[in-house]
C-alpha cells in the first residue's frame, strides 16, 4: 500500500494557519509576560488574563505542542526559550509581529485569490492608491504595523552590523527608517557617525524618543518627507531596509533616483533586502523569501528580487553595484553613485 506520510504532511501544511492563530492568542493574552518570572498555575493565568479557565487550559495545551510553553507537574506552565520571544520586553521580541500576522496579514491573505487572478493588490482591488493609504484608514493598524516593523528590524540589525563596516561613513541617512531602530544601533556602535531618519511625519515622535533613550540625540535626528517626492541631501551614505521590496520597478526607480539626487558624487547606497534564489528549493529560508514575495503581491505591490534583478534596477537608476554582504536571511547590497 502507498505510504500515507506525504498526505499527512500535506494535511499539516494545510492546517498550519492554526499555529499562527494560537501564537497570536498567546501574544494578545500576554502569556509570555505572565510566565516571565517562573511557572504559573492555570488558575493564576486564568485570573491574570480574565480568560475562561477551561478554554485557556486548552489553548495552553496547544501552545505546548508547538513549543511555546511546557506543562510542569500537574497544573503549572513554564515558558520555553522559544516562547520567550513573545515577551514584549525580550531583546529579540516578536510579540508585535505575531499580532501583525494575526490581526492584519491573515485577514489580508484570505483575499489572495483575488490578487493572483487579477494581479492587483488588496488596495487596488478596493480602488485605493496603495496598501499604506488603505492601512491609514484604521489608525490602530498603523501602530500595529510600525511595532511589527520594529520587531523585524531589531532582529535583523545585529546581522547587518556584523556584515557591513559602517566605519567609513560620516553621515548615514535611513530612508523609510521609521522608528529609528537601525540608525540608533549604527550610531551607538560608531560614535563618529551622524544619523538621520527620513520618513513620514507620523514616525517622528517614536524615532526621536528612541534617540533620546539611547542618548544619541546630539548625533541622530528625524526629517519628515515623502521619498517619492524628494530626499534631502547632506548625507554621504543612504540606507534603505525593506523599502524597495515594497514597490514595483517603476515606483522603486523613483525612490532610487531620488536617493541618487540626494547623494554626493561617489556617495554610497545600501539596500538591506532579501534575495530571491533563482530556483527556490524547499528550505526554510527559501520558503520565507517566497512567502514574503506573495505578501508583497497582496500588500504594497512590490516583490522580492534576485541579485540579478537588483543589479539591473540599481544600474538603471544611476548606481554602480559594488558588493554584496550576506546578513542572516537578508543581504546588504552596496552601490555607488555613477
Amino acid at each position: 500500500m502507498p505510504s500515507t506520510k506525504p498526505i499527512l504532511k500535506l494535511l499539516d501544511l494545510i492546517q498550519s494557519h492554526r499555529v499562527t492563530a494560537v501564537i497570536y492568542l498567546a501574544a494578545k493574552l500576554g502569556i509570555a509576560e505572565l510566565l516571565r518570572d517562573g511557572p504559573q498555575t492555570l488558575d493564576e493565568l486564568a485570573k491574570a488574563t480574565g480568560a475562561d479557565k477551561d478554554a485557556l487550559g486548552r489553548l495552553l495545551t496547544a501552545l505546548s505542542t508547538v513549543g511555546i510553553c511546557s506543562l510542569v507537574g500537574e497544573d503549572r506552565y513554564l515558558l520555553t526559550e522559544l516562547g520567550a520571544g513573545l515577551d514584549g520586553n525580550a531583546q529579540h521580541s516578536f510579540k508585535h509581529w505575531a499580532i501583525f500576522e494575526g490581526e492584519m496579514l491573515c485577514k489580508s491573505w484570505n483575499g489572495m485569490l483575488e490578487s493572483i487572478t487579477s494581479g492587483k493588490t488588496a488596495a487596488e482591488i478596493q480602488n485605493v492608491a496603495n496598501s499604506f493609504d488603505l492601512m491609514s484608514r484604521v489608525p490602530e493598524n498603523i501602530s500595529i504595523f510600525n511595532a511589527a516593523m520594529t520587531d523585524m528590524t531589531r532582529l535583523v540589525t545585529p546581522d547587518v552590523l556584523r556584515a557591513y563596516d559602517f566605519g567609513g561613513i560620516s553621515h548615514l541617512m535611513d530612508v523609510g527608517g521609521g522608528s529609528g531602530e537601525l540608525i540608533g544601533a549604527v550610531a551607538k556602535k560608531h560614535p563618529n557617525i551622524r544619523g538621520t531618519v527620513f520618513d513620514l511625519p507620523r514616525c517622528a515622535e517614536v524615532a526621536n524618543h528612541h534617540f533620546d533613550r539611547l542618548g544619541i540625540s546630539d548625533r541622530a535626528g528625524f526629517r519628515a518627507g515623502d521619498f517619492f517626492q524628494s530626499i534631502p541631501s547632506g548625507a554621504d551614505a543612504i540606507i534603505l531596509k525593506s523599502v524597495i521590496h515594497d514597490w514595483n520597478d517603476e515606483r522603486s526607480s523613483i525612490i532610487l533616483r531620488n536617493c541618487r539626487q540626494a547623494l554626493p558624487k561617489d556617495g554610497t547606497l545600501l539596500l538591506v533586502e532579501r534575495l530571491m534564489p533563482a530556483s527556490p528549493g524547499v528550505s526554510d529560508e527559501d520558503r520565507a523569501h517566497v512567502m514574503s514575495d506573495l505578501n508583497m503581491l497582496r500588500g504594497p505591490g512590490g516583490r522580492e528580487r534576485t541579485e540579478k534583478q537588483y543589479h539591473r534596477l540599481l544600474t538603471e537608476s544611476g548606481f554602480r553595484p559594488t558588493s554584496l554582504h550576506p546578513a542572516g536571511r537578508f543581504n546588504v547590497i552596496e552601490s555607488r553613485v555613477r
